[in-house]
């Protein structure tokens, strides 16, 4: 099979954080089944020898792996996993046309073929492989953990439903079938606009300059990816956004159907200030429910921590990078 699209891929550092001299980096691509080209960094322990426990990372919705996705996976490669963080089908440096569309089923295969990519590397154990998604792919995370039975452990940071969030709107305020169905008229009049220009219009990014009377979880996101903290030129959210109707398939496609299904080792860790702690909340009890596997699942409350605070840590260094060590190496043993 020669699915394999040529990328251009960017080789000096241009993360939003210090490169680390305790591992080594390189650029590495795979496909997932639908033929589309990902781009990763992978991360490997310096001096590393024998078979490796491997960390496969991606998220936010909408940012790119230079941002806090590549922060994870150097940090977990510092303490012995190889990991690999990588763009989104789409997005990014990663193939995939036309741009800035999103999908619950290719993202999550995209997971699936970080899997697919990682067991037939010479340095990894494919016995031993987690995976880690970071806001929307969270969710994704878990659903590929509910599909995917090589996957051992499974960490959902700062969460979002995707699919929750676009059918009912934030804190469920939209949950009815009147606002669904405005919604959709108004995203199929955008599709027709879309076709009869030949281009899809961007629904912008994080919203620049900061209204005074924004929201705290708008405030929260420009904080990131609108200052030096967060900000990437390849970022969606850092710049134009996704497509207006980039997002409109999870509106009716729930991706946590199965959680309960479940058997391997799941972390879901969110802050307690955050905006979205309902959706790690909730899907943490939907995911125990009528599980007959739970003593491997946690919910791990970060104190104090909004939703962003989880992407590079934040003024007080909150992401529990010990106790995400601890977790893989129980479960990856």
């Amino acid at each position: 099979m020669n699915f394999m699209e040529n990328l251009t891929l960017t080789q000096e550092w241009d993360k939003t954080f210090p490169k680390s001299d305790k591992v080594d980096h390189q650029k590495v691509t795979f496909h997932n089944r639908y033929g589309i080209t990902l781009a990763a960094d992978m991360y490997t322990p310096k001096n590393s020898d024998g078979k490796l426990a491997a960390i496969a990372v991606c998220g936010p919705f909408g940012a790119v792996k230079e941002q806090c996705s590549g922060l994870y996976a150097q940090t977990l490669a510092e303490r012995g996993f190889l990991t690999i963080a990588f763009d989104p089908s789409f997005t990014g440096e990663s193939g995939g046309q036309p741009r800035y569309m999103a999908s619950p089923d290719i993202n999550t295969e995209d997971f699936m073929a970080a899997v697919d990519f990682l067991s037939v590397q010479e340095n990894f154990d494919p016995e031993r492989i987690g995976i880690l998604g970071i806001c929307g792919w969270g969710g994704m995370a878990l659903n590929a953990a509910t599909l995917d039975t090589r996957i051992k452990a499974t960490v959902a940071s700062t969460m979002y439903d995707m699919t929750r969030v676009n059918a009912n709107g934030y804190f469920d305020a939209d949950d009815s079938e009147e606002k669904r169905y405005a919604m959709k008229q108004a995203l199929n009049a955008q599709r027709i606009k879309d076709y009869a220009s030949g281009e899809y219009e961007l629904g912008g990014g994080v919203v620049d300059p900061l209204p005074e009377d924004a929201p705290y979880f708008v405030k929260d996101y420009h904080a990131y990816y609108k200052t030096e903290r967060g900000y990437h030129p390849r970022s969606l959210n850092s710049n134009g956004g996704w497509n207006k109707i980039g997002c409109m398939s999870f509106i009716n496609m729930p991706i946590l159907q199965y959680s309960n299904e479940i058997r391997s080792a799941v972390m879901i860790m969110h802050g307690d200030k955050a905006h979205s702690f309902y959706f790690g909340k909730d899907a943490y009890e939907n995911m125990i429910n009528g599980n007959k596997y739970t003593d491997n699942k946690q919910l791990l409350v970060i104190e104090g921590a909004s939703h962003t605070d989880l992407y590079d840590g934040g003024e007080n260094h909150v992401i529990p990078f010990d106790k995400l060590e601890a977790f893989y190496n129980e479960y990856l043993r």
